[in-house]
């Protein structure tokens, strides 16, 4: 008989708070062992003796048998001196040393726990934070590390004894959950109702009952989620849903909606396979659906969301309950008859970051809803809802958050302790250091000062879990970024490292795809607006780029950005200015001139006569918000992109085929000194203004315009191919969100024999930036070297065409 061995095994990854010490336990006693296991800043680590052919059946297959919410990065052990013992436990866990393991993300409630839910012989039955091992609040509740429940905002409510007996007992399904609670020992969910100051209902009064009531007479309640609070109204009630949208000061921009379930889902929305498992699956994030018509085949009858959710949109935004009060909230089975169909909106004004403190509810949100359903669990880290779309079958991720974060990437290439600071519009910030990065739950715009505060506290958090203390800072190179100049401030000493716009948005993809970098890509980015080496408003980019920097190959051609903002705002005035530019006559039966009021109209003339106040732009972007205002689709955008969108779902509508509108190409004789390539929109544009005139339909105008862009693409790539020898294509930009456009040029690109990078984990629009910017400011350090002060990433210097 062999003597026995003890080995001490460490697991890294996402292994605190899934059930991996109650997984390595049953593992270890089925096999016979003794030993210990315990939570540390660096992650699970066992020791384990016995036989060694026990031992070593224990090592092997560690991780691909991990409980289905762990994601193990490295399973690393070595032979430790016999200690001999009795049995196999599970001992306090150990703090102090640098944080190596990785926490959560939040997990919507599993199968066992539904089931208890609805069954009234269980303990917990209709309990609003019912939880387990396998689901729950995760990342949003965490105040430290190691991930015990002292660690969380759970610290604060003392288990009953019934709850701390399954909490001690390894095979229980709630051994070490650490949010787990019963009616007994909390948390407690309460409604209020009126204005200050707020009343409770009755004494032994059902919260969720009373919210289900007021729901179904129109009100707007602001509902605590996990990461924050929502504004909720019956999505089938036009005056609940206008109502608001009138309080939040929404525009037209469309609401999310929470479905009670998949059934309810189908009914208004097309479903395919991928966005089954995305909606019933443990992120439970908003999925982009294309919308039923009134005649569409496949709907079945039943709650049809009222026209003011998302008016003239293609998509509907929709999510299935993930949180046991979103259950309840939408009936369990037998309940008496509710609102099946939720507006679920981020509890917040236009602009600001969703809310998240409890008093700050009541105050924030008093204009905007009727009564709140809230409780006293504390939210320790904002986190919004994540937004993903299928794009041909893949996963497309809009916005990156709750379900997601604080999960890291992968690099393809090690970096120093880097903190990259984003952009101004759904900024995100990400630190990394060596072979992974920390990409952070959406955080929002940046205009408002709140949302730069909510930047900084996010920030400082998430260095403390990770452990990165970062050394190098980047940001935008655009002057005006309140991103910018917040990295400025808290750079301190520290060099921080200026990245351009686009450049940052190739990176990403590349990241994304496992590029180190050693060839460079043809990168297009098409996305509003991005600070150009030139002092012009770039969006409309081909660049060959690796990290290390990038050569400007082509460009969409300038034109006059009358106004800034308000062309932005206001596409007739970059419909009028695109006309202008193209030579082409602002005559009043063209639909942005009609939009266009005549005082305005006399004014926006002279500006562009005399050039004030007009930033010429590349931006594609743009170009999408012209052609539809010159179509006669959108010729007021109260949301970012609605023009486009708004294009996009014209042409998803049109009827029959539309070639596609052709643009000029100028080419330089010389590809050493002759400057990029200009793709000119000027052929477009007069052949969309005939057939406006000719009376085509503006669908087949919007399908003309998306093949014309997709075959520009698949020119400029042949082009820079035939000069370069490049054969990689990144689409890259908050432009190829839209996949009707997406669809066209992969199809295009792979057709001719590239290979195509999309983003798929990482969003293509500013929430990706940082992970690019950080990748960008790696590969300028070795260079710069700086001790403070600012660096710039060489651009545009190399051979241009």
């Amino acid at each position: 008989m062999e003597p026995p061995q003890r080995r001490r095994v460490t697991v890294r990854g996402v292994v605190q708070g899934v059930g991996f010490r109650p997984y390595v336990y049953t593992r270890a006693t089925g096999l016979g062992l003794t030993g210990h296991v315990t939570n540390t800043p660096e992650g699970v680590v066992a020791e384990v003796e016995g036989a060694p052919a026990a031992v070593s059946r224990f090592c092997e297959h560690l991780a691909a048998d991990a409980p289905p919410l762990a994601v193990v990065d490295a399973v690393d052990h070595h032979e430790v001196p016999v200690a001999g013992g009795a049995g196999f436990t599970i001992i306090a866990s150990r703090s102090g040393g640098p944080t190596r393991t990785l926490v959560s993300p939040d997990v919507a409630t599993c199968a066992d726990c539904l089931a208890e839910l609805a069954d009234p012989a269980d303990r917990r039955h209709r309990h609003p934070f019912i939880t387990c091992t396998h689901c729950g609040p995760r990342f949003t509740i965490v105040t430290g590390l190691p991930y015990d429940r002292a660690h969380t905002t759970m610290a604060h409510f003392p288990m009953c004894p019934d709850c701390a007996r399954e909490y001690a007992d390894p095979t229980d399904r709630r051994f070490h959950a650490q949010p787990v609670a019963c009616p007994a020992c909390g948390p407690r969910l309460t409604l209020l109702t009126g204005r200050p100051p707020h009343e409770t209902p009755a004494a032994g009064a059902d919260p969720i009952a009373a919210a289900r009531r007021l729901l179904a007479a129109g009100a707007v309640l602001a509902v605590k989620g996990l990461g924050g609070y929502h504004l909720a109204c019956d999505a089938t009630h036009p005056g609940a849903v206008a109502e608001l949208r009138r309080r939040k000061a929404r525009g037209d921009k469309p609401f999310a909606l929470m479905a009670r379930g998949i059934a309810d889902a189908e009914r208004i929305a097309h479903i395919g396979p991928e966005e089954r498992v995305l909606l019933q699956g443990g992120v439970r994030p908003i999925v982009l659906l294309r919308r039923r018509g009134p005649a569409d085949p496949g709907g079945a009858p039943g709650a049809v969301p009222a026209d003011g959710v998302a008016p003239r949109c293609p998509d509907l935004g929709v999510m299935l309950p993930y949180t046991p009060v979103h259950h309840l909230l939408l009936g369990l089975p037998g309940d008496p008859p509710g609102p099946r169909l939720l507006v679920m909106t981020s509890g917040n004004l236009a602009g600001e970051p969703i809310v998240t403190d409890d008093d700050e509810a009541l105050e924030r949100l008093a204009g905007l809803a009727d009564a709140w359903l809230t409780h006293d669990r504390p939210i320790h880290v904002p986190c919004d809802d994540s937004v993903v779309r299928v794009c041909d079958g893949e996963t497309l991720t809009v916005r990156r958050a709750r379900g997601y974060a604080p999960l890291p990437t992968d690099l393809p290439v090690p970096v120093p302790a880097i903190l990259a600071a984003g952009g101004d519009l759904k900024n995100t910030f990400c630190l990394g250091e060596g072979r992974r990065a920390w990409l952070s739950a959406h955080i929002g715009d940046m205009d408002d000062l709140a949302t730069q505060y909510a930047l900084e506290r996010a920030e400082r958090q998430l260095e403390s879990i990770t452990g990165v203390s970062p050394g190098l800072l980047a940001a935008d190179r655009h002057p005006g970024y309140h991103s910018a100049q917040w990295a400025r401030r808290a750079a301190g000493t520290r060099p921080l490292v200026r990245v351009q716009h686009h450049h940052a948005h190739i990176a990403s993809a590349m990241a994304e795809h496992g590029l180190d970098g050693a060839q460079p890509v043809i990168g297009v980015a098409f996305d509003g607006t991005g600070y150009g080496d030139d002092g012009a408003v770039w969006g409309g980019e081909v660049l060959l780029a690796d990290y290390a920097g990038y050569t400007r190959f082509a460009h969409l051609g300038y034109v006059p950005l009358p106004g800034g903002d308000a062309a932005v705002h206001r596409p007739y005035r970059m419909a009028l200015a695109h006309l202008r530019a193209a030579g082409l006559a602002r005559t009043p039966d063209l639909p942005c001139t009609a939009a266009c009021p005549a005082d305005e109209l006399r004014v926006l003339e002279r500006q562009l006569e005399r050039d004030l106040n007009c930033v010429p732009t590349s931006s594609m972007g743009r170009l999408f918000d012209a052609v539809s205002s010159l179509a006669g689709v959108c010729h007021h955008a109260g949301y970012e992109a609605q023009a486009a969108i708004e294009l996009e779902a014209a042409a998803l509508g049109a009827h029959g085929t539309a070639p596609g509108y052709a643009f000029g190409l100028r080419v330089p004789p010389c590809p050493d000194t002759g400057g990029p390539v200009v793709a000119d929109p000027a052929p477009l544009l007069t052949a969309v203004v005939a057939d406006v005139r000719a009376g085509t339909d503006p669908g087949l105008i919007a399908a003309g315009f998306h093949a014309g862009v997709a075959a520009l693409v698949a020119d400029l790539c042949a082009l820079a191919r035939e000069r370069h020898g490049l054969d990689t294509v990144a689409l890259t930009g908050g432009v190829f969100a839209n996949t009707l456009l997406s669809s066209a040029c992969a199809r295009l690109l792979r057709a001719s024999g590239f290979t195509v990078l999309r983003h798929g984990r990482i969003p293509p629009n500013d929430g990706g930036l940082s992970l690019g910017q950080l990748l960008v400011a790696a590969a300028a350090a070795p260079e710069h070297h700086p001790q403070q002060g600012e660096a710039h990433v060489p651009g545009g210097t190399r051979q241009s065409a």
